[in-house]
Order: C-alpha cells, then sequence, then structure tokens
C-alpha cells in the first residue's frame, strides 16, 4: 500500500493545529494507511503573534521551537514555498540554504496566514508588524524616559513622555494598556511622576470593539482609563513626522512615539502559488476547506476565505476560529479519503477575550442571545488560557 504524503504549509496557529488534527485523526485507526507528515515553514519556530506587544515591552520569548512542538513523526522543512503545482500534486520550495526543492504530496493544506499590515514609509512612526519592530519600540520609548529624566526643557520632557498608538483594533487595545503600564514601571525607577506619563489611543471609529455590544465597549473605554490610555474616538493619525503626529481632526501632538497597530492582511506569499484566491487575497474555499479547482489541496486559517454556507457570515483572522476549522478539516480530510460526506464549515460563537495589561482583561461571549462579559484577574486567565491553547502549550 502506497504511504501517503501530507504537507502543512504554515506554522502559524493554524499550521500547528492542522497538523496535530491531521495527525490524531488519519492514526486513530488500527490498519490504517501509513501517512508521511511534513511541515514547511520560513522559520525554525512557531511565532506567536497575538503576542507580538509583548517584546515591546518586556523580554518575554514569543518564538517556540517546532522541534519542541513537534519532537517526533514529523519531518520539518525550513523553507519559502514558491510555487504549487496541483495539476501533479507537486510543492516547488527554496530550503533555508537557498537550493530549490521538489516535493510531492497527496494531501497538501495550505495554513500560510497573514502578516501585519504596514503603513507607507512616509507615514513615519514605528509600525509593529514582526519582532524586530517590537524590539525596536521597546528600545525607543526607554531611550525617551532617560532623556526625559535629565530634560530640562519642560515641551521636551512631555513629548518624550507621550506615545500615540494608531489603529484601536485588539493588537492596538493590548498594546496601549502593556505600554501603559509598563513605561510607568520603568519611569517610577527614574524618579519620573507616573502621571507624566501619556498614552493615547487613537480610535478611527465612533467606539471601540464594533464586532462587540455597546456594553462591552463601555467597559474598554473604562478599563483603558483606569489603565492610564486616553482612548480617542473619531480621530485617527495620518502621519508623524520629527516627533509631530498629525491627525485627522487637525491636531498636532508632539509625541516620542507613535506605534501603529493596523490589523491583518493575507500572506503576500499566496501571490505566488498559483491558486486561485479572492480580490483581496484569501484563498478560495468551498464549505469543506477545499481550495477550488486544486484535488487534494485545502486551506484555513487567516489566509483563507471560510463562510459559513448557513448565514454567509465569514470567520474573522483568530486562533480561536483557526482551531476548530482545523479540528474539522481534519474530519473533511478522513471521509474524502474515505469516499464519504464531509462536514462543512460552521462559525464560532459570538466571543472575544482582550488583555488589558499584566492580570487583567476582559472576556466576552455572546450565547443564547445573552452576553456574558468576564473582566479583571478572571478575565485575563481566559485570554491567557487562549494564548496558550492556540500555540499548542500546556
Amino acid at each position: 500500500m502506497k504511504t501517503l504524503t501530507c504537507v502543512v504549509i504554515g506554522a502559524g496557529y493554524a499550521g500547528i493545529h492542522a497538523m496535530n488534527e491531521i495527525r490524531k485523526s488519519l492514526q486513530r485507526k488500527e490498519g490504517s494507511q501509513s501517512v508521511r507528515f511534513v511541515l514547511i515553514d520560513k522559520n525554525k519556530y512557531h511565532f506567536r503573534k497575538v503576542k507580538l506587544f509583548k517584546p515591546a515591552v518586556t523580554d518575554e520569548e514569543i518564538r517556540v521551537p517546532l522541534s519542541q512542538l513537534f519532537p517526533e513523526g514529523i519531518t520539518l522543512i525550513q523553507g519559502t514555498v514558491t510555487e504549487i503545482i496541483t495539476s501533479a500534486k507537486k510543492i516547488q520550495l527554496t530550503d533555508a540554504a537557498g537550493d530549490s526543492q521538489n516535493l510531492d504530496y497527496d494531501i497538501l493544506v495550505v495554513a500560510a496566514g497573514s502578516i501585519v499590515r504596514r503603513p507607507e514609509p512616509s507615514a513615519g512612526g514605528q509600525p509593529l508588524g514582526n519582532l524586530d519592530d517590537a524590539l525596536k519600540i521597546r528600545e525607543i520609548w526607554l531611550a525617551n524616559l532617560r532623556k526625559a529624566a535629565v530634560e530640562r526643557d519642560p515641551q521636551e520632557r512631555k513629548r518624550l513622555l507621550t506615545i500615540a498608538v494608531a489603529g484601536a483594533g485588539i493588537s492596538g487595545i493590548e498594546t496601549a494598556a502593556e505600554l501603559a503600564y509598563y513605561v510607568r514601571e520603568e519611569a517610577r525607577k527614574l524618579d519620573i511622576e507616573t502621571n507624566e506619563i501619556d498614552i493615547r489611543l487613537y480610535n478611527a471609529h465612533d467606539r471601540l470593539f464594533t464586532d462587540g455590544p455597546d456594553g462591552v465597549s463601555r467597559k474598554l473605554d473604562h478599563f483603558l482609563r483606569d489603565c492610564g490610555v486616553k482612548v480617542v474616538h473619531a480621530n485617527r493619525v495620518l502621519q508623524e513626522t520629527a516627533g509631530i503626529v498629525y491627525l485627522s481632526d487637525g491636531e498636532k501632538l508632539p509625541a516620542g512615539l507613535c506605534v501603529w497597530t493596523l490589523g491583518l492582511t493575507p500572506s503576500p506569499a499566496l501571490e505566488q502559488f498559483g491558486l486561485s484566491v479572492t480580490s483581496d487575497g484569501y484563498v478560495k474555499v468551498d464549505a469543506s476547506y477545499r481550495v477550488q479547482a486544486a484535488p487534494g489541496v485545502y486551506s484555513i486559517g487567516d489566509c483563507a476565505k471560510v463562510i459559513d454556507p448557513l448565514n454567509g457570515r465569514s470567520d474573522g483572522m483568530t486562533c480561536k476560529e483557526a482551531i476548530p476549522q482545523a479540528g474539522r478539516l481534519a474530519k473533511v480530510i478522513a471521509a474524502d479519503l474515505a469516499g464519504k460526506p464531509a462536514p462543512v464549515h460552521t462559525s464560532y460563537m459570538d466571543s472575544f477575550s482582550i488583555g488589558l495589561g499584566p492580570d487583567k482583561g476582559l472576556t466576552w461571549v455572546r450565547k443564547w442571545g445573552i452576553d456574558f462579559i468576564i473582566t479583571g484577574k478572571m478575565g485575563y486567565r481566559i485570554k491567557l488560557f487562549t494564548w496558550n491553547l492556540a500555540s499548542t502549550i500546556k
């Protein structure tokens, strides 16, 4: 009996869960067909992107070696896929040494994920898009604190102690809350009064968290204010130049640091794969995650346009949605191999967990038409649990 080759492209949240779930599903039955499992990623590690703000404020490590997550039973390839030849069921890739390789597959899961949107270079400021960005942000605000501690000009001191966060999605909220806590902690060490620290979160919308009810938005406003973050609604950052932040309402804010948190967009690597994609760059899949006109190819996670066939609702780009997608995908693949009807996608329940600094968080769940809101330490523990679950950390 031929050994099947199952390849997963991408070691983000969707990719690592897909690999785990497919392995369990295909190896569960006694006497089942032998399967070779291959995981391809450009890095040797799983990057905990939802915690990207952490290296911007602390020295927390957010990279987990893939050899730690998958110590056995999986071939790990560090490389970049350059083309998927669906007619031949073959992948072309460039490995870490720069050499080209061809890899045959029987089952292929595209979980290439997403990247953080970046502003145009002319917009100035500092994006929070990757690990180097996060480390640069931490370097800037620490240096600004040291300068402010000896600065005699009150206007320049005020500028150095002001931080603008541009973009008030969940990433922006969590980044602003973490900065508010850790910048003040460091300020105390330099004998800087904490009330001099000015952290502002600029929100282009009329309220925070437009995916949820008004009550959650109001609570977030309240908790951020208590954390030391000034939320500015219906106003957005246009540009930062020479220490001045230009705002859509015409205000010019002197600031020592402007951080851009602009949300996610599907991985640009998809463009070279040769798969069918939507106008906004997502892989087109059916209700069972099968890629159009590509037998044996599936896609889930941030890079796929996953739509609930019952209500037409698209899944968001969050790890909490990638995890159930991965579990369902394993059942789809097992059904397809057996020639049986496969399950179809259903939306995950309405829920979000938002970190608001160390030991503080807010979790919202809508069930049976009722909004449940959990805050404080318990809200943070739920957030911590989801972070660890997403990265398969126990």
